[in-house]
């Protein structure tokens, strides 16, 4: 039961009112019978009410906003004060027709007219009678209608029955009051004045929490008595919903402690965090359970999350862990569980792209094709993780993006170099202080799918510590019978990573654990030839230089020839990123006079290059003098690339010793002293004196000593300088060799062919001494590659020496 009524409609009207009377909403027995004796008229407008029912007696405000409403208002004011007043059936209905309202309504006064600021107009009315409506006779510009009174029955003066029900409803009102704590306790004095019994009963109802239709149909009640029973059913519901209630306060104020109070204060923290802008705790959880409900995970890990989130639930936002488990569902929220973008397998298309972004690497792109084919065949990436390996500036990380493009997937890279800790991969161990996901973990949230294109860059360049070691964390990742199931220590969680394309890149195979090498297939990625190099610099290069620089081909070109000078005479490099610092000084220089309106040739000359880059730098690394015994050419291996070597010897008076020099490796000096003893076996065959050799001292040197060298392909190179040192028989002009020996004088095969065949080309060899297995591999390279060079297959020591040294001797030879 609600008595807001009472007081509110006077604190309403208490600036518009003259007299205290005005404020009393109670109707004495006098008011009532001079009230019943009043005649109604035959016809009267008719107001809609939407959300209320007035009673005969009660004087209730009306707020009117409708057009109708307030024209019928004002007329009414204007004239006899007197309009019906009928509940609606819909409150949601703006302009109700006659089917619209109830046809039991009650005649009713103006008492008052307020005009609001907003426009509307606030009406105070009081109830008169009853009435039915007989006949709508129009509805412009509002309802006008016959109406005829409702008689009311009412019970004999001496009905004790009545008596007692209207007694006992005054004392249930007086009780609900008291229950109440929004209702003011002097309402009971109000209860107490009322002294006509037809008026109680329409006044305790007007302000009952009762429903419009209701109290509709309590007010189509003829006969008092009736009407009375159900009030005090009304009122007995009433006050046991509010004993009831009461009696939960009272409970819950009793039993609050230090935690309830604690979860009070975070609800007023709410309130002031909604009123600063922020979100509750609520809020945040509830986003948290609606995102959950669109990820595409499986019923074990969808019921992981709910009891995370649970236990969030149940934390203080004030605790240190409840910023550590927040962060932690949102991993696991913006991962892309079973989210994968659509392949494109168009292979034809995926050529195109890799021949647009890359020239030559014929085998790299053709292997890659491949690996796309069998990926549409079996739509599953259970095959063997490729590993480009080759110098740095070839195009390995590159050809991981144009593979990406060429699927229409995400591309993600990971630089590995100088990683360390193991928890770099598998992430740390939420009970750690700043714990976070690994790097695999976190790249995949970035790409936003589960099967991006994923480069895994210098993977050679990982080392271990007391941290753990991150290549054998690796192994879990690259293992296709592994990785549908990865652990993360963050995560916790089994995550499949069996849809990632994993490409990884190295520049020494050497460096990587066998262990994990075994689970990549490994793709040779070469260095380029000075032909390769002209195109990649005149199709990409260039090109790219001018549009960072703000230039178009119409302010500058430049020719194959130029472009040839520049990566014959100041690089020397497998791959192409010093020659492209290089086009780069050249056009910042263009650059710069076009900025300054200088004048400049628009096309690169020889001399224009000379003027911008300088002196050519490498080009007296091209040729040795052959006019010294024991200088010898050797091609070797770098993590970078092919490279030619000088190997130098001589002789100096002493007892036989043999001094190496050049920061040498275990390897490359035992190769020098088996070069030395073989010279010693066979010095018959070789034409020398055996006891001559014991009368000199050796010294043999590598140039450059600040670089450390080492491997077994100059074994050839060492016994072939020591030879022509003690023969003095210069070695032939532009030729290099490489290979290793035995004590027994057989040349054995060695390792990156192409890459040595490469620096030769490079540096102006024309003849080149190797071991007869290494035909096979000088087959698989492309003829134009090796274009104006000549091989000499050789299976002894005796062979490399005939096609090595001249017939002549060295002018002011030494006689031993």
């Amino acid at each position: 039961m609600s008595y807001q009524n009472i007081f509110s409609f006077d604190t309403l009207s208490l600036q518009e009112f003259d007299t205290d009377a005005e404020l009393i909403p109670l109707l004495t027995p006098e008011d009532e019978e001079e009230m019943n004796n009043e005649q109604l008229p035959a016809s009267l407008p008719i107001l809609p009410l939407r959300n209320t029912v007035l009673f005969p007696g009660v004087v209730i405000p009306i707020s009117a906003g409708r057009d109708k409403s307030i024209k019928l208002i004002n007329d009414a004011n204007a004239g006899n004060k007197i309009i019906g007043v009928v509940a609606q059936k819909n409150e949601a209905d703006e302009d109700p027709t006659k089917n619209d309202i109830h046809k039991i309504g009650t005649v009713a006064r103006i008492l008052r007219v307020l005009k609001m600021p907003d426009g509307n107009i606030t009406v105070i009315l009081q109830g008169k009678k009853r009435f039915e409506i007989d006949a709508v006779t129009s509805e412009r510009p509002y309802l006008n209608a016959l109406i005829k009174e409702v008689e009311e029955k009412r019970p004999g003066y001496h009905d004790s029955e009545f008596l007692a029900i209207v007694e006992s409803i005054k004392e249930l009102a007086i009780q609900i009051i008291k229950e109440s704590p929004n209702i003011p306790t002097e309402a009971t004095f109000a209860i107490r004045n009322i002294e006509s019994q037809s008026f109680l009963i329409n006044f305790v109802l007007s302000n009952m929490n009762l429903t419009v239709t209701e109290k509709q149909n309590l007010l189509a009640v003829n006969a008092l008595k009736e009407r009375a029973l159900e009030t005090l059913r009304y009122m007995n519901v009433e006050l046991q919903k509010l004993t009831l209630k009461n009696d939960i306060q009272s409970k819950v104020r009793f039993d609050l402690d230090q935690q309830q109070r604690e979860y009070f204060l975070h609800q007023q923290m709410k309130t002031i965090q909604e009123e600063l802008g922020g979100v509750s705790q609520e809020e945040e959880i509830d986003e948290m359970r609606q995102k959950a409900k669109t990820k595409k995970w499986d019923e074990k890990t969808q019921q992981y999350f709910d009891k995370e989130l649970s236990k969030m639930q149940r934390m203080n936002p004030q605790a240190p862990d409840f910023g550590i488990q927040r962060n932690y569902l949102e991993l696991i929220l913006d991962l892309p569980w079973n989210e994968f973008s659509k392949d494109n397998f168009d292979l034809k298309r995926a050529q195109k792209i890799l021949d647009r972004d890359h020239f030559g690497l014929e085998d790299v792109k053709k292997r890659m094709i491949e690996h796309l084919a069998v990926l549409k065949l079996r739509n599953d990436m259970k095959s063997p993780i490729i590993c480009l390996t080759g110098p740095p500036g070839v195009g390995k990380t590159s050809i991981g993006k144009s593979v990406a493009e060429a699927l229409g997937r995400e591309y993600v890279r990971i630089s590995l170099g100088g990683l360390r800790d193991e928890a770099e991969i598998r992430g740390h161990r939420k009970t750690y202080i700043g714990a976070m996901p690994g790097r695999i973990i976190q790249s995949l949230k970035k790409a936003g799918t589960s099967n991006p294109v994923f480069v895994l860059d210098e993977i050679d360049k990982l080392s271990n510590s007391n941290h753990g070691d991150p290549s054998s964390a690796l192994l879990e990742v690259l293992d296709p019978e592994q990785n549908n199931a990865f652990y993360d220590n963050f995560l916790e969680l089994g995550y499949d990573l069996s849809k990632v394309m994993f490409i990884a890149t190295s520049n020494n195979m050497q460096a990587i654990q066998p262990a994990l090498k075994d689970r990549m297939e490994v793709i040779k990625m070469t260095g380029y030839t000075i032909e390769e190099k002209v195109e990649i610099a005149r199709q990409h290069l260039f090109p790219k230089q001018l549009k960072e620089h703000g230039l178009t081909a119409k302010d500058v070109s430049i020719g194959k020839k130029q472009l040839e000078k520049i990566v014959e005479g100041y690089t020397r490099e497998s791959g192409v990123r010093g020659l492209e610092t290089k086009i780069a000084q050249v056009v910042r220089n263009i650059a710069k006079s076009v900025a300054m309106e200088e004048d400049y040739n628009k096309k690169i000359t020889d001399e224009d290059i000379v003027k911008i880059l300088g002196v050519p730098r490498m080009e007296r690394d091209k040729s040795e003098s052959n006019e010294v015994a024991g200088v010898v050419t050797g091609l070797a291996w770098t993590a970078v690339g092919g490279d030619i070597l000088f190997i130098e010897s001589l002789l100096s008076p002493g007892k036989g010793t043999m001094t190496i020099t050049g920061n040498l490796g275990n390897v490359m000096k035992e190769s020098a002293t088996i070069a030395l003893e073989y010279i010693k076996a066979n010095a018959k065959l070789l034409g020398l004196d055996s006891e001559t050799l014991g009368k000199y001292n050796i010294h043999l040197h590598v140039p450059e000593g600040a670089t450390p060298k080492d491997g077994p392909s100059a074994g050839i190179a060492m016994l072939t300088s020591l030879v022509s040192l003690f023969t003095q028989k210069r070695v032939k002009k532009g030729i290099a060799m490489t290979g290793e020996i035995t004590l027994r004088g057989k040349v054995l095969p060695v390792g990156g062919i192409k890459e040595k065949i490469l620096a030769a080309k490079r540096a102006n060899i024309k003849e080149i001494i190797m071991c007869h297995e290494n035909k096979q591999d000088v087959d698989e390279i492309k003829p134009e590659y090796i274009e104006g060079l000549t091989f000499h297959y050789v299976k002894e020591m005796s062979e490399v020496l005939k096609f090595a040294l001249t017939t002549q001797d060295v002018k002011n030879a030494k006689k031993l």
